[in-house]
Protein backbone atom coordinates (compact mmCIF):
# COMPACT_ATOMS: atom_id res chain seq x y z
CA UNK A 1 0.00 0.00 0.00
CA UNK A 2 1.31 3.64 -1.20
CA UNK A 3 0.03 6.64 -0.45
CA UNK A 4 0.76 9.85 -2.89
CA UNK A 5 2.00 13.07 -0.91
CA UNK A 6 -1.06 14.81 -1.36
CA UNK A 7 -3.19 12.57 0.67
CA UNK A 8 -1.75 14.86 3.51
CA UNK A 9 -3.74 17.77 1.93
CA UNK A 10 -6.86 16.13 1.45
CA UNK A 11 -6.43 14.48 4.92
CA UNK A 12 -7.10 17.83 6.80
CA UNK A 13 -10.41 18.63 5.76
CA UNK A 14 -11.44 15.27 7.43
CA UNK A 15 -12.24 14.72 11.20
CA UNK A 16 -10.24 12.13 13.31
CA UNK A 17 -13.03 9.75 13.46
CA UNK A 18 -13.43 9.77 9.33
CA UNK A 19 -9.45 9.58 9.39
CA UNK A 20 -9.93 6.45 11.35
CA UNK A 21 -12.56 4.97 9.43
CA UNK A 22 -10.57 5.71 6.38
CA UNK A 23 -7.28 4.16 7.07
CA UNK A 24 -9.51 0.84 8.40
CA UNK A 25 -11.56 0.26 5.81
CA UNK A 26 -8.30 0.95 3.08
CA UNK A 27 -6.64 -1.87 5.41
CA UNK A 28 -9.54 -4.20 4.87
CA UNK A 29 -11.03 -3.85 2.02
CA UNK A 30 -8.01 -2.91 -0.31
CA UNK A 31 -5.36 -5.69 1.09
CA UNK A 32 -6.72 -8.64 -1.09
CA UNK A 33 -7.64 -8.56 -4.54
CA UNK A 34 -7.48 -4.79 -4.98
CA UNK A 35 -9.08 -4.79 -8.82
CA UNK A 36 -12.39 -7.36 -8.04
CA UNK A 37 -15.43 -5.13 -7.96
CA UNK A 38 -17.51 -5.51 -5.49
CA UNK A 39 -20.52 -3.52 -4.04
CA UNK A 40 -18.07 -0.82 -2.11
CA UNK A 41 -15.25 -0.75 -4.69
CA UNK A 42 -15.55 -0.08 -8.31
CA UNK A 43 -13.32 0.70 -11.85
CA UNK A 44 -13.77 4.28 -12.98
CA UNK A 45 -14.50 5.70 -16.53
CA UNK A 46 -11.71 6.78 -17.58
CA UNK A 47 -10.54 9.81 -15.83
CA UNK A 48 -7.64 11.93 -14.81
CA UNK A 49 -7.54 11.07 -11.42
CA UNK A 50 -7.33 7.12 -10.69
CA UNK A 51 -8.67 4.21 -12.10
CA UNK A 52 -10.63 2.58 -9.22
CA UNK A 53 -12.95 4.57 -6.44
CA UNK A 54 -13.45 2.43 -3.23
CA UNK A 55 -16.79 4.12 -1.40
CA UNK A 56 -17.02 3.79 2.64
CA UNK A 57 -19.93 5.51 3.70
CA UNK A 58 -19.39 9.30 2.09
CA UNK A 59 -15.91 8.62 2.11
CA UNK A 60 -13.96 8.01 -1.49
CA UNK A 61 -10.99 6.35 -2.22
CA UNK A 62 -9.45 7.18 -5.26
CA UNK A 63 -6.44 4.23 -6.52
CA UNK A 64 -4.80 3.01 -8.88
CA UNK A 65 -3.26 -1.13 -9.14
CA UNK A 66 -0.33 -2.36 -10.99
CA UNK A 67 -1.27 -5.25 -11.96
CA UNK A 68 2.38 -7.05 -12.17
CA UNK A 69 3.30 -6.14 -8.83
CA UNK A 70 0.06 -6.06 -6.94
CA UNK A 71 1.20 -2.39 -5.39
CA UNK A 72 -1.90 -0.13 -4.79
CA UNK A 73 -1.63 3.66 -4.95
CA UNK A 74 -3.95 5.17 -2.72
CA UNK A 75 -3.86 8.67 -5.07
CA UNK A 76 -7.22 11.20 -3.53
CA UNK A 77 -9.53 10.65 -0.63
CA UNK A 78 -12.37 12.72 -0.58
CA UNK A 79 -16.20 13.29 0.33
CA UNK A 80 -19.30 13.00 -1.64
CA UNK A 81 -22.37 15.18 -0.71
CA UNK A 82 -24.93 14.26 -3.02
CA UNK A 83 -23.45 14.41 -6.55
CA UNK A 84 -20.31 16.33 -5.70
CA UNK A 85 -16.88 15.37 -4.88
CA UNK A 86 -14.79 17.33 -2.72
CA UNK A 87 -11.15 16.61 -2.27
CA UNK A 88 -9.47 18.26 0.07
CA UNK A 89 -12.04 20.66 1.06
CA UNK A 90 -11.88 21.61 -3.42
CA UNK A 91 -14.97 20.43 -5.55
CA UNK A 92 -13.27 18.11 -8.30
CA UNK A 93 -15.03 16.89 -10.93
CA UNK A 94 -14.59 13.23 -12.02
Amino acid sequence: MVYAEEIRDHLRSLTARQRAILFDSIEEQLTYEPTTETRNRKEMLPNSLAAWELRIGDLRVYYDVTEDHQTVTVVAVGIKRRNRVFIGGVERQL
